[in-house]
């Protein structure tokens, strides 16, 4: 199987023997790795200012970093952050990674439309409105879902994205910032929805939250993505309950403690990566992955330390093989 067939059928919860399936929301280190800024840090207005010639070498440079980041670390899918992001622009960067790759790696892209933790200058402003306009604040959610599944439309026509990384994050370390009963009003109904109707598209979809999901994890599953993200240790949630609740509704990615890859040792970071692999392995649907990203700031070697652990422990045996 190539990298991509193992990467989907994890999100289809089969069982895969062999090198559990791995990747990253994000991998940051161009730099320290390849030389290069990611993609996502390039500014839109460099790219103004640029010839045709330039924007071409700067579009094969994104697509290499992409390809080299997924043959250096066995991703074995990758997230892509359009830069520009507007379709002609998307189009060419998926159809330039699949040609490197020649399609052998999974490609995700952010595709979420559901209402996140607001930021600090919005925050008082959109908790009140949740209050006082609560039929307008479900229209525009609605309408954000509308708009994603129409753009979704567009990328279906074009073809070569595997699914959507739904990135709108909804919980803190505590818990949820909306409570259940509000989140069930505000949030849940189109989280659903857009799932639906990206799976009705072939599109696969993995949601992503970082904090301590458990308060809302049954509204989560019943919204019906193929995986959940980040399963942040951080905040509490633990792998091994995660197997015993969810296992045989959602694949789990992710709980390796990011936290521990920036400030702990590397005992630590050993021990995080033991602990994510042994409980996730149990569960039909499992990718190996950090409870974040890899951010800038992290050491690469830290990374590179987790992975040695995937590659020596992290292999399922054939059961034909087994006796």
């Amino acid at each position: 199987m190539t990298p991509r067939e193992r990467f989907l059928a994890a999100l289809e919860r089969r069982p895969l023997p062999g090198r559990v399936p791995h990747f990253e929301l994000v991998f940051y280190l161009t730099m320290e790795a390849f030389g290069k800024v990611h993609p996502s840090q390039r500014t839109y207005k460099q790219w103004k200012q640029m010839s045709e010639t330039e924007r071409q070498l700067h579009r094969d440079e994104m697509a290499q970093l992409y390809a080299q980041t997924a043959e250096r670390f066995g991703q074995d899918a990758v997230m892509l952050h359009p830069n520009p992001s507007d379709d002609d622009e998307l189009f060419r960067l998926i159809d330039n990674v699949n040609e490197r790759t020649g399609r052998s790696v999974a490609l995700v892209m952010h595709g979420d439309a559901t209402y996140g933790i607001p930021d600090g200058e919005r925050m008082t402003e959109f908790s009140m409105r949740l209050y006082e306009e609560p039929d307008a604040m479900k229209a525009e959610a609605a309408a954000r879902v509308e708009r994603a599944l129409k753009k979704g439309e567009r990328i279906k026509a074009h073809g070569g994205l595997d699914g959507f990384a739904l990135c709108s994050d909804y919980c803190l370390n505590t818990g949820p910032f909306l409570r259940p009963a509000m989140f069930a009003e505000f949030v849940a109904p189109y989280l659903k929805q857009l799932v639906a109707g990206y799976r009705e598209q072939g599109f696969y979809v993995i949601k992503h939250t970082d904090g301590n999901i458990m308060p809302i994890l049954d509204q989560l599953l019943d919204a019906n993505p193929h995986a959940l993200h980040s399963l942040d240790p951080q905040a509490g949630v633990d792998m091994a309950e995660m197997v015993r609740l969810a296992a045989g509704k959602v694949c789990l990615i992710g709980n390796v403690n990011c936290g521990l890859l920036d400030t702990g040792t590397e005992e630590e970071c050993v021990e995080s990566a033991r602990y994510a692999l042994k409980h996730g392995m149990k569960a039909p649907g499992y990718v190996f992955s950090t409870s974040n990203c890899i951010y800038t700031g992290m050491r690469l070697s830290r990374y590179e330390l987790i992975l040695d652990v995937l590659r020596k422990e992290g292999v399922r045996p054939d059961p034909a093989t087994v006796r």
